[in-house]
């Protein structure tokens, strides 16, 4: 959970990059299955939205990708800034500038001048790897004999210098209070909303969990295709916004169901002890290798589809209330 969170923070974190950086705007926006420079086409400049970006030719200026696999095998001018499963500089790919990437796993192959601030899983450097800048990475390095990295290599994501390492009970702990704050702050605020995604979820925990994949699988998707017009843009740098807060919010609802499951068990009715307990037994079942890790997921599908269902069935409901409410102002016609 911790991964995801960080991975979709950087991804927001480079879309609001998008609607402030100003050349931006001037760039060749592109979005779509896959988006691709061919071998003898020219851009100026490339903000890309895709589930491959493939640059083969030549981008004159600034490429900013986010896709499930970012690829350079032709050249870019200026700084390249990617996010995604896969971000590759290929063996014939040429950056001018610098390159900032972040993915499941960072491979360079190829040249860039300027500095890379990479942070992955695994950060890969091939013997033909030319970095005329400094190295700073966050994760896993692997780099061959070859490579050449003129300006030294830094462990730390943002260069700068090392990163004293975290004890795993320390995220721990912060998962569980930032969990409890949040989870404090719906009890307090949407007390009634709280318990109206709950019955959700204890009433059809299956039909939740189908509804939690639809809408973490799906709405990335339509964010994506409304991209890909130039007004589409910022509703996506939004949507994607929206998405990350309610996946936060679903995995925090998930937990109070669980919590108020087992006091259920003990015909026991509490919001606050709810909140308390469900956050307590999930993070206890994470201390499991294998367990844990799917009771986390299952806890996400099923809060995020309750989540999503709930807040269809407010929307039916205010949309009964006031065509009923139309329905009922009586007419203003003369009387017979």
């Amino acid at each position: 959970m911790v991964r995801t969170q960080r991975l979709l923070a950087l991804f927001v974190v480079v879309a609001l990059a998008l609607a402030v950086v100003p050349g931006s705007a001037a760039a060749d926006t592109r979005a779509g299955d896959a988006v691709v420079v061919g071998e003898n086409e020219t851009v100026d400049g490339l903000t890309a939205f895709g589930g491959s970006v493939v640059v083969h030719g030549t981008v004159d200026g600034d490429v900013t990708a986010l896709g499930g696999t970012v690829v350079v095998y032709g050249t870019v001018t200026g700084d390249v800034t990617a996010l995604g499963g896969s971000v590759e500089v290929d063996d014939s790919g040429v950056v001018q500038g610098g390159l900032t990437a972040a993915g499941g796993a960072v491979t360079i192959a190829g040249n860039v001048a300027g500095d890379v601030n990479a942070a992955a899983d695994t950060v890969t450097l091939t013997n033909t790897a030319v970095i005329g800048g400094t190295l700073s990475y966050d994760g896993e390095l692997v780099s061959a004999p070859g490579a050449t990295v003129e300006g030294g290599i830094v462990q730390g994501s943002a260069g700068f210098g090392p990163i004293p390492a975290i004890p795993d009970w320390v995220g721990a702990l912060s998962g569980i209070v930032s969990t409890l704050v949040v989870g404090a702050l719906l009890v307090a605020v949407l007390p009634g909303f709280t318990d109206r995604v709950a019955d959700a979820a204890v009433d059809a925990p299956g039909r939740s969990a189908l509804s939690g994949v639809g809408f973490l699988v799906f709405a990335p998707i339509t964010l994506i295709l409304i991209a890909f017009t130039l007004i589409g843009i910022p509703l996506t740098i939004l949507g994607f916004v929206a998405y990350g807060v309610l996946i936060t919010v679903g995995y925090v609802a998930g937990n109070y169901v669980i919590g108020r499951y087992a006091l259920s068990i003990r015909e026991m009715e509490n919001r606050w002890l709810a909140l308390l307990v469900g956050v307590l037994l999930v993070a206890a079942v994470d201390l499991a290798p294998l367990v844990g890790g799917l009771v986390q997921l299952a806890v996400l599908l099923v809060g995020v589809g309750a989540l999503v269902r709930a807040l269809l069935g407010a929307y039916r409901d205010r949309r009964d209330r006031r065509n009923g409410d139309a329905d009922a102002t009586p007419s203003n016609g003369p009387a017979a």
